[in-house]
């Protein structure tokens, strides 16, 4: 399964640099708005130990209380500087004018920074991955990223990593900071992997996430869609799984260059299940961007939307 399939040798080479360029630094990120606290390899006994970073917006006091934004791909939120490719969401930036203009409540963002070689084992979702058949489980196990190095560095570990924030990382944030723990007030976001992670998060801690924002959802898994059974997995997973959307927020989007090319045809499957489960405008978002391509640019012009869709004032 290659993904030359797909795009050209240009676009290839980048997001398999994704992959094999996200990893642990020693640089902190400093922001332009706000304050962010670093946490450096913060130790887990689910997961290898990663850096996490907690933003707070101007004028944070500790008797108020924050919701809380969980993001994925923590080191590539806030400082360009820091990154393989010069790119960040602007996630400082972005929620502090929303605040200010009173589009958003104030809120807390922990951004977790993901741990390189171990990300897409980290975050494609377990249990739709033990769905598939022992010889479809192992034909993917050994897909390759880019010359003889797996994409994947073992057995699905998206169970655990999940465990590390909901019993380990959340204990610790609400803690050390003043925030609102219960489910209406706690929200996962992401983008890629982050995605497709933020989405498993929301169907597995039901009662502990009321919310997910999921951009540019890889919903492939993989880089190709040649043989790939991950999709049709991972929609049933879905559509199985949701959690009542009485008590529970859904933001998706896609753009229609570059990777998220392969997005829009299972977007709207997920879009079929969810409308076909109870969501609706009021719980519920999907939105194309014509034009945008699989970055950190292109996520950061738009973060406003899931944003303020989460978090509305």
């Amino acid at each position: 399964m290659s993904c030359m399939t797909l795009f050209n040798r240009h676009n290839c080479f980048l997001f398999i640099s994704i992959i094999f360029s996200l990893q642990l630094v020693a640089q902190q990120a400093r922001v332009n708005a706000g304050t962010l606290k670093h946490f450096e390899q913060f130790k887990s006994s689910y997961v290898s130990a990663r850096n996490v970073d907690v933003w707070l917006p101007d004028n944070y006091q500790a008797n108020i209380k924050y919701p809380v934004l969980y993001m994925h791909d923590g080191q590539m939120l806030f400082d360009s500087s820091i990154n393989w490719n010069k790119q960040e969401w602007g996630i400082d930036e972005t929620m502090q004018s929303l605040i200010n203009q009173q589009v958003t409540r104030p809120c807390i963002v922990v951004g977790i920074w993901n741990a390189g070689m171990e990300r897409h084992t980290d975050y494609l979702p377990k249990k739709a991955f033990e769905s598939l058949t022992p010889f479809q489980q192992d034909t993917l196990l050994h897909v390759k990223a880019y010359g003889s190095t797996n994409l994947f560095t073992g057995k699905m570990q998206s169970d655990l990593y999940l465990r590390f924030i909901v019993h380990e990382l959340k204990p610790f944030i609400d803690s050390s900071f003043s925030t609102l723990p219960d489910q209406p007030n706690t929200f996962m976001a992401g983008s890629s992997m982050g995605g497709l992670i933020s989405m498993y998060a929301i169907c597995e801690y039901p009662q502990v996430f009321g919310g997910a924002a999921c951009l540019s959802t890889h919903w492939p898994g993989i880089f190709t869609l040649h043989n790939n059974p991950i999709p049709a997995t991972m929609l049933q997973y879905f559509d199985t799984h949701l959690p009542d959307p009485l008590t529970h927020l859904f933001y998706f989007d896609y753009g229609t260059e570059t990777l998220d090319t392969m997005y829009k045809s299972f977007q709207m499957q997920a879009d079929k299940i969810l409308k076909a489960q109870g969501y609706h405008a009021g719980n519920w978002l999907t939105k194309e961007f014509p034009g945008e391509d699989h970055s950190e640019k292109a996520w950061r012009k738009r973060f406003q939307f899931p944003a303020g869709f989460l978090l509305k004032k």
